[in-house]
């Protein structure tokens, strides 16, 4: 399949498509209304639209430490880690889903991370209320490796927290 790969910053005109396609994984993500993309788009260090032949197809949302973000799983790797990259979302639209997105989502970040000088890239994975066995798998591929497990949203949501070194 040959298709033209395109990873820009997100526009405000890519908010509602940014919204909905969130919400259709709002199970495995947090909720995000439009004042959370907002901040996303003040706060975030990288905060992407990923293009395939000109149409939106998925967005990437990274974190970087000293963040102002409640995220449970973005704290813990605050505790453990001075200088890092916090994977808080990779969404890839359905339609588009299959043709090697994510990996390319996830090798712009690494990236990214060589190139600011960040040696590690964190991310989690669900445990509880469903293993997630493809990302597990996907993320092992990716070069994750497990460095925490944590209870969150409640005690609703048992998590993997991942880390990737970044430099080579």
């Amino acid at each position: 399949m040959n298709k033209d790969f395109v990873i820009r910053d997100v526009r405000e005109a890519d908010l509602d498509y940014v919204l909905a396609l969130n919400e259709k994984d709002v199970v495995v993500l947090s909720p995000m209304d439009r004042a959370k993309a907002d901040y996303f788009r003040q706060t975030a260090e990288l905060f992407k639209v990923v293009e395939v032949d000109g149409q939106p197809a998925g967005f990437l949302i990274v974190m970087r430490e000293g963040a102002d973000y409640t995220s449970e799983n973005y704290i813990w790797f605050s505790q453990q880690y001075e200088k890092f990259l916090y994977i808080d979302r990779i969404v890839i639209d359905e339609n588009f889903r299959k043709i090697g997105l994510g990996r390319c989502l996830y090798e712009y970040v690494f990236q990214y991370a060589e190139d600011t000088g960040v040696s590690v890239v964190t991310a989690e994975v669900d445990i509880l209320p469903v293993y997630n066995e493809p990302s597990f798998g996907f993320h092992k591929e990716m070069g994750f490796e497990e460095v925490g497990q944590q209870i969150i949203r409640g005690g609703d949501v048992k998590v993997s927290l991942q880390a990737h070194s970044s430099l080579k």
